[in-house]
């Protein structure tokens, strides 16, 4: 029997597979530390002899050529991928044996990339999964919009196209093995399960039980940015990634990071956004390992700015470390380890946390500025009446346009306004962090507009 496992990496949203027959073993769309997929075919006594990239990464950097390098397996990309490497170039129509039971059947499905690939894994005769990528993911497909605005619409057709060619091609019994959809920004909405058959997705997937014309409106309209690291992924990855540094960073003491904090470098504190906002260094930014950590970093961060990590242990630091490489941010300045009054040589910041109710509360005797830090289709959907929407995204770009005053700064559920407050408190704001769940803001008496 074929065994196939999931790598999950929940920061991204994205998730990497093992399929192996006891012996040998297929990988798919590996994410850049390969130790993790190495450590599965390890347990299970097995050898690497095949990896296969569905498409050209927007929101990862690809392990893919060093697991291949480390394993001397074939890697296997679509011929028309203009990469800077040797791979073993595949096509539509081709089909590869791994070992003496899998085969893997290439189709085409362009739409998240024009280029993209699926592969429909076979034991033996019998059609056991499809790993489709960013194409035909749980409930949804992959964004069609990451080559930009002048293909969009064309990618988007497309998305639909291979969707049908799938559901039309394999059993109703085979798994759908995505890469995307978890949570990752490559997926047009996020996941409606954690596993799916070709069956259950003809029944519940739009792009299955809708028409053409219609399912694409309702793409496009519903499409959100995206995360600005991904301008650098594409490139990274056709100029062939190698395996990460995870070496430890140098040790950085007080007068180090003072020093970096005053030439405008930045220090990130990894601790949870409670422990962040009771006391930090003054200047540093709070993006805490509990959320969707490299994603957000990534995104806020102008590429290439010097970067140095707090943490209280060294294990945080490793795993903060271990999330920046795999977007390929592979250099950090340095880390500290430990509590805050170890990483500063004065005085510790702090700013208050609160509710929705205590907001509500505090309006009736003065003045504050409420300010939402979500996306533009959440601040849409409905939002407060009377609160000024700057994206967190656009925070740092946009600070001409802060608002006067106390500022109230909410999101979604808390850590998008966590990000928020470190850097408007480090800008020396006077802020207050509304660490509260969005859908408890109208039951505490906000007027929300709809």
């Amino acid at each position: 029997m074929i065994e196939i496992v999931p790598i999950d990496t929940p920061s991204l949203g994205d998730r990497s597979y093992v399929a192996h027959d006891g012996q040998v073993a297929l990988v798919v769309d590996p994410q850049r530390d390969i130790d993790r997929v190495l450590a599965v075919t390890e347990a299970a006594g097995v050898r690497v002899t095949h990896v296969f990239e569905t498409h050209i990464h927007n929101d990862y950097v690809t392990g893919g050529l060093a697991l291949a390098q480390a394993t001397g397996a074939a890697y296997h990309m679509n011929a028309d991928d203009p990469v800077a490497f040797d791979r073993v170039p595949v096509r539509d129509g081709d089909e590869v044996a791994v070992g003496d039971r899998m085969r893997v059947r290439v189709i085409a499905t362009p739409g998240h990339t024009f280029t993209h690939l699926s592969y429909a894994l076979s034991d033996g005769d019998e059609a056991v999964g499809v790993f489709t990528g960013g194409s035909l993911l749980f409930g949804t497909t992959g964004r069609p919009d990451l080559l930009g605005p002048d293909h969009t619409h064309d990618l988007a057709h497309h998305q639909y196209a291979s969707a049908h060619r799938l559901a039309g091609e394999l059993p109703d019994a085979a798994r759908v093995l995505p890469t995307h959809g978890f949570g990752s920004f490559c997926s047009a909405t996020q996941a409606s399960a954690d596993r799916s058959t070709i069956g259950l997705e003809k029944v519940e997937n739009p792009v299955l039980t809708r028409g053409e014309e219609e399912w694409v409106a309702d793409l496009l309209e519903g499409l959100d940015v995206w995360p600005a690291y991904y301008a650098h992924m594409g490139p990274a990855n056709s100029a062939g990634p190698g395996a990460p540094d995870l070496s430890s960073p140098e040790p950085a003491d007080a007068a180090t990071l003072r020093r970096r904090i005053e030439a405008g470098e930045w220090v990130v504190d990894l601790r949870n956004r409670v422990a962040f906002a009771a006391g930090h260094v003054p200047g540093t930014f709070n993006a805490g390992l509990d959320g969707q950590f490299a994603t957000y970093l990534g995104w806020l961060i102008p590429w290439g700015t010097p970067l140095t990590l707090l943490g209280n242990t060294a294990d945080e630091v490793a795993e903060a470390q271990r999330e920046l490489v795999r977007i390929g941010i592979d250099r950090l300045e340095g880390a500290a380890t430990g509590t805050p009054q170890e990483w500063t040589d004065g005085a510790l910041a702090s700013y208050p946390r609160a509710t929705f109710a205590d907001l509500r509360d505090v309006r009736h005797h003065r003045e504050v500025v409420i300010l939402d830090t979500r996306r533009r289709l959440e601040w849409e959907e409905s939002h407060i009446d009377g609160a000024v929407h700057i994206p967190l995204h656009d925070l740092l770009k946009r600070e001409a346009d802060w608002p006067a005053g106390e500022l109230w700064v909410h999101c979604a559920g808390g850590y998008r306004a966590s990000i928020a407050s470190s850097m408007l408190a480090a800008a020396g704001r006077t802020v207050v962090h509304v660490d509260d769940q969005f859908s408890n803001a109208q039951g505490a008496g906000l007027p929300v507009v709809s």
